[in-house]
């Protein structure tokens, strides 16, 4: 990745790769019995056949997500961050950070630890008066207002793209 310098730009968020788990095949069963025993079920307990199995409920994954981008790469402007603004359109870039903290901001923030590919390591809410913990493998930390990372989809996993 190209040095990065401080400025504007636009950030594309990736959805993370969906983890929904695949429930493994069970043998057929004899109707009327329990899991393993091979007991009756208890009275009320009626069997489902397997086309009534509650599968999991899979949605399409969405979208790219596009946001406005600032870039804090100089020592001034990372200093500087977010303090003394009452809020943000879009997020901001810290790089090189593995930690942030949230004195004298006047408002709560999200804060994803990313590493040096730009994949997301950790997603975590900040209130005003917080000092975050440093992560160790982040290279850089994105900041937006609080909530505005659900929204987007930016979750653990999650890759982000500049520009």
């Amino acid at each position: 990745m190209a040095r990065l310098r401080d400025g504007t730009t636009t950030l594309t968020i990736l959805p993370a790769p969906d983890h929904v788990p695949v429930p493994a095949r069970r043998p057929a069963r004899r109707a009327g019995t329990g899991p393993a025993t091979g007991t009756p079920r208890a009275a009320g307990a009626a069997g489902r056949s397997g086309a009534e199995r509650a599968e999991p409920r899979r949605s399409e994954p969405p979208g790219p997500t596009t946001v406005p981008l600032e870039i804090a790469a100089s020592l001034r402007a990372r200093t500087r961050g977010l303090l003394g603004r009452d809020g943000i359109e879009g997020a901001i870039l810290l790089t090189p950070a593995n930690s942030v903290h949230t004195f004298r901001m006047g408002f709560p923030i999200d804060v994803a630890y990313l590493s040096w590919d730009l994949r997301v390591l950790a997603v975590r809410t900040m209130r005003p008066g917080r000092m975050g913990r440093p992560r160790f493998r982040a290279r850089h930390v994105l900041e937006a207002e609080a909530g505005a990372m659900a929204r987007w989809g930016l979750r653990r996993g999650s890759r982000a793209r500049i520009g």
